[in-house]
């Protein structure tokens, strides 16, 4: 299921948007300002972000700058009442990938998310493809044909490895991974994500495409090794 952010300061901008993406089939989260969004930003997977421009704490085009100069490579549509040509500019400017004036059409919004989905080559089914090695999040399994390599993970152990591997650049601290995977009311021991990470390399060990570094005092870091070479 992909994931939708919605990034508004109105209320009932954010509970609209929230009820229409859950009808069309999209998990979705809410933020009234850009440091709230930037909190789910890096607490989670998110697909794409719907963003307002006119927020307090962080505006919109200061989020998008600040989360595409972190290497956040995820669609983003502006959705704004401010439609002047200079608005447009500067929203362009600061990294979105389209822009549209409120008031509008809900159904105009999909079809031009659906576009960037398809450029972005994000589909329903998510895949990572890192050389001749796959990762499917539908049926949790890496494969390798080249090498006759097929792997099936549990589904915890599969999404930390996703998420490592979606964001490449970035090091997660295990407490990090510990609230999304185990979830903020779980009040286990964080040492939990190193058994589990020692697990997830034991598994991947075969695929020569990808690893789990430790970024030492800091957390861990996906390497897809193709990309380094």
């Amino acid at each position: 299921m992909l994931k939708i952010l919605i990034v508004d300061d109105e209320i009932n901008i954010r509970n609209l948007f929230k009820i229409r993406f859950e009808n069309e089939g999209y998990e979705v989260y809410t933020a009234k300002d850009g440091l709230e969004a930037l909190d789910v930003v890096y607490d989670n997977i998110i697909d794409m972000c719907i963003v307002d421009v006119m927020m307090p704490n962080l505006d919109g085009n200061s989020f998008v700058k600040k989360i595409r100069s972190e290497n956040f490579n995820m669609p983003i549509i502006m959705v704004t009442a401010k439609g002047e040509l200079d608005d447009k500019i500067e929203a362009f400017d600061s990294g979105i990938d389209d822009y549209m004036t409120k008031p509008i059409e809900f159904d105009e919004l999909l079809l031009r998310m659906k576009a960037l989905f398809r450029r972005a080559k994000i589909v329903t089914d998510k895949k990572i493809v890192i050389g001749d090695t796959i990762l499917e999040y539908d049926t949790l399994t890496i494969t390798n044909n080249k090498l006759n390599l097929n792997v099936t993970l549990t589904k915890k152990e599969f999404s930390i490895l996703y998420k490592l591997l979606s964001y490449p650049e970035r090091t997660f601290t295990k407490g990090q991974l510990f609230d999304e995977f185990w979830g903020l009311d779980n009040y286990g021991d964080v040492d939990a994500v190193k058994v589990y990470i020692s697990k997830i390399r034991s598994i991947i060990e075969p695929f020569p495409e990808i690893d789990i570094a430790t970024i030492r005092g800091i957390g861990y870091r996906g390497i897809k090794k193709d990309e380094k070479n």
